[in-house]
């Protein structure tokens, strides 16, 4: 049987979102968010931030807040900072400069972005000539399978205090980041350093949906037209908030961003012991071993995958992403596959 690492999201929902929403299928609802399953969802992720002050919308996919947020919080001169492989800038078709915002990028270290890094962009905008930077987006978990520490965090949030500018967080896979070995702040942490960030549901379980989150008060202040603008207002508002009432309940996503993670560095742990290099160290449920072509095509017809580049002729730097759905089994059944066409 074909098992897919191309991604976190290949299989439609954790059972217990797929058995909510079939529960809920013949229920009357208000539309555009005016139901109960999305005041019940916006309750239990204020429980989860212990804030009770945010303003939060359920939108459809990550592309779609990332355009949102950056593009109706940021005046048309305005410019967002990110890491040179961070997902506005290297997966997103162009959607932010689309709607006429520059990216200014950065090279960044492991995927992550520096503070000292900001200082410098901040420092050579300076008069009505160029863009101004207003926000800096960074992702986590990142795009290579690193997360942040709190201290990292913390230093981005001073920098960007420091030059007046908005912290937005992409938390497509915000459930492997918390759960990851290296993470030291939870939940509740979040709305100390960041003005805006979403939690991701699509990559987390969930059939659809990201959950966005304001904290920053004066960015609450006529959101909701936004939303409608940029066309992410869901008429059947309830569908996107269902997921989240699950995940949010009894520790599911951080329970799913466990599982994911160990699965995830187990097959690290095994690529290495096989004399396999890895790329990037990841801490998150992304794994990125450097293959001999020969083993990678044998690899794909059984376990298909995400080929990032070329490394030289004889070898492929892939990417292996673990899921809600994936089981120890076949990770194990994986590595013996490999084994088994050394």
């Amino acid at each position: 049987m074909i098992y897919s690492f191309r991604n976190d999201y290949s299989c439609v929902a954790h059972p217990l979102v797929l058995k909510k929403l079939c529960t809920s299928a013949l229920e009357q609802n208000e539309g555009y968010g005016l139901d109960r399953h999305t005041s019940n969802a916006q309750k239990l992720i204020k429980n989860k931030l212990k804030n009770q002050n945010v303003d939060i919308y359920f939108l459809t996919g990550g592309t779609q807040v990332n355009l949102t947020v950056i593009s109706g919080l940021l005046k048309p001169y305005e410019a967002v900072i990110c890491v040179e492989t961070g997902h506005i800038n290297s997966h997103e078709t162009g959607a932010i400069e689309g709607q006429g915002h520059k990216i200014l990028v950065a090279p960044g270290k492991d995927g992550k972005l520096l503070p000292h890094e900001i200082e410098t962009i901040v420092n050579a905008h300076i008069d009505r000539h160029m863009v101004l930077p207003k926000m800096v987006y960074i992702s986590n978990a990142t795009e290579v399978g690193t997360v942040y520490t709190q201290e990292e965090l913390k230093q981005l949030s001073m920098i960007c205090k420091k030059h007046h500018l908005y912290l937005y967080m992409d938390g497509a896979r915000l459930a492997s980041a918390l759960a990851s070995n290296v993470c030291d702040y939870t939940f509740e942490d979040l709305c100390q350093y960041f003005d805006v960030f979403y939690i991701g549901g699509t990559k987390n379980g969930g059939y659809i949906g990201e959950a966005l989150v304001l904290v920053t008060e004066h960015l609450k202040q006529g959101f909701e037209y936004t939303v409608k603008h940029y066309g992410a207002l869901l008429a059947k508002g309830f569908v996107g908030a269902i997921p989240f009432e699950v995940l949010m309940e009894q520790d599911l996503y951080l329970q799913i961003g466990t599982q994911e993670n160990e699965c995830a560095q187990f097959l690290q742990k095994e690529f290495e012991r096989m004399g396999m290099s890895l790329h990037y160290l990841s801490t998150s449920n992304q794994v990125f071993p450097i293959l001999p072509k020969r083993i990678a095509k044998k690899l794909y017809e059984a376990y298909p995958y995400e080929i990032i580049k070329e490394i030289d002729k004889d070898n492929l730097l892939i990417r292996l992403v673990t899921a809600f759905d994936t089981t120890m089994k076949v990770c194990i059944d994986l590595i013996s596959y490999i084994e088994s066409i050394l």
